[in-house]
């Protein structure tokens, strides 16, 4: 098949998984094609069979704001026409759902009907689409949309129950991994080399820092461990509230073992170094940061909220407490990080899990099956 991808091509867990699903479906002999404003962060400058296709913005004094989902359209009907796409797969129905409806009607002038697939990942339900700007527009692009999938139940039913989406049908497809890529015995543990110092525990976090992920939670957290044992930890990523995690970090006095090491694309060769994983997200749709971490074999200490809960299996991969509750989620990563035998057997549960519910294999072979079914309905 012949697929044209669009995702955010920034930090973050929806650029991964399309980039990711790219990637795999062009191992897999398809012709993918990511349209979107720059090269994703997690694609190489050649793999065969994928290709990008850059959407330029034209600044116009008319336009306070460039129209980016008119160009994105315009876009898509130029790729589809010159290399004959089969169908467009978007990630996240706002702005992507509705430039591809839009670039749907351009294309049947020209006699082409084009199949869209969205995928809802999460801040495209839970925020922004339900902001009553944008309420009636995310409405309208989901059900106009010849297929729906959600990266987990809990988004699902959130999709029906903001959105109502008369007619839809909406599968879930959880979000996966590599397990070749988060095999920790693959990695040297150069984290714990150079910053853990010998038995101190290394705690990690790894998003793109913003008030969602609540990461001066991440950093009270630690200062609860860090009063109880030797501990380290090391802050993945960069956003909005990176300066108030450093400054919580200097308030709370544990600013020396506190690394923020800024935005770095593999992080499965960190993950091999952690203890814990911390994610105390107040919304999580998935929480694919926590999967590639349990992939890892690091239990994960969240919240239990959104999609997480089918993610982390609590008191066995990991520990999920109320959000905001920063002391019961101090105590249970002390809790876990006290009891090498538990940490030990979490860590291997973790990895198997991951990999027995979420591997790359499975969950691609579930968007082909999708793909061809949905072509063969046309």
């Amino acid at each position: 098949m012949k697929i044209g991808i669009t995702c955010y091509p920034t930090y973050g867990g929806s650029g991964a998984v399309a980039t990711e699903l790219g990637i795999a479906l062009a191992e897999r002999g398809h012709e993918v094609h990511f349209i979107t404003y720059q090269q994703p962060f997690r694609l190489p400058s050649f793999l065969p069979g994928v290709y990008f296709h850059e959407v330029d913005v034209g600044k116009y004094p008319l336009f306070e704001y460039p129209p980016y989902d008119l160009a994105l359209a315009v876009r898509m009907h130029e790729v589809v026409l010159s290399h004959g796409l089969d169908l467009l797969h978007v990630h996240y129905a706002i702005p992507h759902a509705t430039s591809a409806w839009i670039a749907k009607e351009m294309l049947r002038e020209n006699g082409h009907d084009i199949q869209v697939i969205t995928t809802l990942h999460g801040t495209d339900i839970t925020i922004v689409g339900q902001d009553r700007s944008f309420h009636a527009i995310t409405k309208f692009s989901i059900e106009k949309s010849d297929r729906i999938t959600a990266v987990s139940n809990f988004l699902k039913e959130e999709t029906f129950f903001a959105f109502g989406c008369a007619g839809c049908h909406v599968e879930v497809i959880h979000n996966f991994i590599d397990p070749a890529i988060y095999d920790r015995s693959k990695y040297a543990p150069v984290i714990r080399d150079q910053i853990g110092g010998g038995s101190r525990k290394i705690l990690m976090h790894v998003s793109n820092f913003r008030p969602v992920k609540r990461v001066r939670d991440v950093v009270q957290i630690f200062a609860r461990v860090h009063a109880e044992m030797p501990s380290t930890l090391v802050m993945v990523g960069d956003g909005p509230d990176r300066d108030d995690a450093e400054e919580e970090a200097r308030t709370l006095g544990v600013e020396r073992d506190v690394h923020f090491l800024g935005k770095i694309e593999r992080v499965a060769p960190l993950l091999a170094s952690a203890d814990l994983f911390l994610l105390p997200s107040d919304r999580e749709s998935f929480g694919l940061s926590a999967l590639e971490a349990l992939a890892s074999g690091v239990p994960v200490i969240g919240c239990s909220v959104g999609g997480l809960p089918e993610v982390v299996r609590e008191g066995e991969t990991g520990a999920l407490r109320a959000p905001h509750d920063v002391d019961a989620m101090g105590r249970a990563a002390v809790e876990i990080l006290h009891d090498g035998e538990r940490w030990q057997e979490m860590s291997t549960l973790a990895a198997r899990d991951a990999r027995a519910r979420f591997s790359r294999d499975a969950v691609v072979a579930q968007y082909e099956a999708l793909y061809e079914s949905t072509l063969a309905s046309r």
